[in-house]
């Protein structure tokens, strides 16, 4: 019988490969491109094919004891790719930033340590050409999923004619795939994807971050329905126990086929994962206190919260520590959004208007301790910001349509979000957002401020959580001053997301991840295609050609230079519409743990990455 040849023979096997084709390159001239272990957005990999494991990670990492993450929410779904649950998916099952692919995996893994790459997983190597016209994946032979089936080339393509459905399936996958010609098996067990013109340079990327379903498992219905029947995936782990909006506990896959892969050597060090869920987060960090929990995650960092909370004996006793993670990824975009899609908020003027009387130091002040910086762009803290930045010659050719609708202070890098007195009743800012109003057919008329059909200026800030209230109260009070009524309004989890995912709301408070890789993603944040498209992350209901038009420059850009310009572009461009009022951001990452929770000593670019922690029998 065939032994599969040992993890550093397949490496070594790996590298001679990748160095033949090199060569191959080298001596023939205008040769197509042959298969990598690796793709990178612009440039080349950072690690070579021989690679042992991620920096990131501790290969020695010690496995087993049981990892509790506590989250506030609520989940009635297993299904990683559908949104018609009233809640959302269960944490872990798929496409989950912190906690990483328990259940479902993508073809390649993508490296937390570089803006864009991705490296072996599923698919051993990735081939394509200088245009990216076509991406062609070899499937690793010894990859299975978790009942011992082979995952085939097959499976790939059974999985992206599902994901095609319209509607009740996540829009990106549609998205992406409305840019792929064909889908046909590549021997001697490959897939490629041949692209339409609708492509671009980071669809090959999207691609391998898709989900591999088994083909049997699904069908054209059940890919869009909610289920909790335990899943069959590739990944670490299996679903062990579920209790719908309470908890999912995940117990690690003794035969995860995987394990000794360079990019999962050191990942996946528990032999169990709970994942409770709360719905009042002082409930979440009481039970994380009482050891409950093993990690408390600060995902939009609450200063009051960090420096005042931690009084019990266990800090004191050293038996729960506070951690500060570095992180080079922008700012998280945390904002109140204008909902653009009601009449009210039509004019950016007034949105402008409406915004700038947002008083952050009051806020900061009294209720963040003066901890957080100010966001005025949407990639603030990297070098993708327009802030403090004049436009250079590339991003002036890039915005030369436009340039005439967008305010030279934008356009020279000096504009701010204005800075108020901290009193929440700047006088200065107050007369300028009543005259940029007045300007706009808006007056007084005794205390209320009215349009230009008479109609009252008035909107509800929609929030989720007692945190979210009390800055949304703080805007609510300084609008009054103006003659505009802003009642704030909160609901439960379900009524948030439901509301949320059919944009049924004036403005509400949302964040996005900031990335060191802005793409395709960005058409379902802003672009026009996913304005009206239920579950899209298009909150403000953006539509917009010039910014269809600067997702597609970022996109298409080669080099690492022109795709910083096109960003920077496409920053002042989004600053102008006014379709957001930020709030602020901490350039670190909070995590407070218990002393078992051990992780390795290098941070990765984008943060902590909670997949290469594990839990240690030894004190601190």
């Amino acid at each position: 019988m065939n032994q599969r040849p040992t993890a550093p023979l397949r490496r070594k096997r790996l590298a001679l490969a990748g160095l033949c084709a090199l060569l191959f390159a080298l001596a023939v001239p205008g040769a197509r491109a042959e298969p990598a272990h690796a793709i990178a957005m612009q440039g080349t990999p950072k690690l070579p094919a021989s690679f042992d494991h991620f920096p990131y990670a501790n290969p020695a990492a010690p496995k087993g004891g049981r990892m509790v993450y506590g989250v506030f929410g609520d989940f009635d779904n297993l299904n990683p790719v559908s949104v018609r649950g009233a809640l959302t998916t269960a944490r872990g099952i798929f496409g989950d930033q912190e906690f990483g692919n328990l259940v479902y995996e993508p073809l390649m893994q993508r490296s937390m340590d570089e803006a864009f790459t991705l490296y072996p997983l599923i698919a051993r190597t990735v081939e394509t050409d200088e245009e990216r016209t076509f991406v062609e994946f070899q499937l690793d032979p010894a990859a299975r999923f978790s009942d011992g089936r082979t995952i085939r080339p097959e499976d790939v393509i059974a999985t992206t004619d599902l994901l095609k459905v319209q509607g009740s399936v996540r829009p990106q996958y549609s998205n992406w795939l409305s840019k792929v010609a064909t889908v046909e098996r590549a021997e001697p067990n490959g897939v490629r994807f041949t692209f339409n013109d609708k492509a671009d340079r980071e669809l090959p990327l999207l691609l391998a971050g898709l989900p591999v379903l088994p083909a049997c498992d699904f069908d054209a219905t059940t890919i869009t329905q909610t289920t909790l029947e335990a899943p069959v995936g590739s990944g670490p782990y299996l679903v062990d126990r579920v209790e719908p909006g309470q908890r999912i506990v995940y117990k690690r896959n003794p035969d995860y086929w995987a394990k000794d892969l360079p990019s999962k050597r050191g990942m996946d060090n528990h032999d169990e994962i709970v994942v409770e869920y709360y719905r009042d987060q002082n409930a979440q960090f009481e039970a994380f206190k009482k050891g409950l929990s093993s990690v408390y995650l600060y995902q939009q960092p609450n200063p009051r919260h960090w420096r005042t909370a931690y009084d019990f004996p266990a800090v004191a006793e050293g038996k729960v520590v506070k951690d500060v993670f570095p992180t080079g990824r922008p700012a998280n975009l945390n904002a109140f959004f204008f909902n653009a899609r009601r009449p009210v908020f039509a004019d950016p003027q007034v949105r402008r208007a409406l915004g700038m009387v947002f008083d952050f130091e009051w806020a900061n002040a009294n209720l963040f301790y003066g901890a957080y910086t100010r966001m005025s762009g949407y990639f603030d803290n990297s070098e993708l910001s327009s802030i403090g930045r004049p436009t250079d010659a590339l991003e002036r050719e890039i915005l030369a349509p436009y340039a005439a609708g967008i305010d030279p202070a934008i356009l020279d890098g000096s504009f701010r979000q204005p800075v108020a007195d901290g009193t929440g009743a700047d006088r200065t800012i107050l007369r300028e957002a009543f005259d940029i109003l007045g300007a706009r057919g808006f007056r007084l008329d005794g205390t209320r401020m009215v349009g230009p059909d008479g109609a009252p200026l008035a909107f509800e800030i929609l929030v989720q959580s007692a945190d979210q209230q009390r800055i949304a109260l703080a805007w609510s009070r300084t609008l009054s001053r103006i003659g505009v009524t802003a009642p704030v309004r909160q609901v439960d989890d379900a009524q948030y997301q439901k509301r949320k995912q059919s944009f049924d709301y004036d403005v509400l408070i949302s964040a996005f991840s900031g990335t060191l890789s802005p793409g395709a993603e960005q058409i379902n944040r802003w672009g026009s295609a996913a304005k009206d498209r239920p579950g899209s992350f298009n909150y403000a209901g953006v539509a917009d050609p010039a910014v269809d038009a600067l997702i597609a420059r970022m996109v298409a850009a080669r080099s690492r230079e022109d795709f910083v310009s096109a960003v920077r572009a496409y920053d002042r461009l989004l600053i102008s519409g006014f379709y957001v009022v930020p709030l602020y951001y901490m350039p670190e990452q909070w995590m407070a743990r218990w002393s078992n929770v051990r992780h390795p000593e290098v941070t990765p670019l984008t943060g902590f990455y909670l997949p290469a922690f594990w839990i240690s029998d030894e004190k601190s």
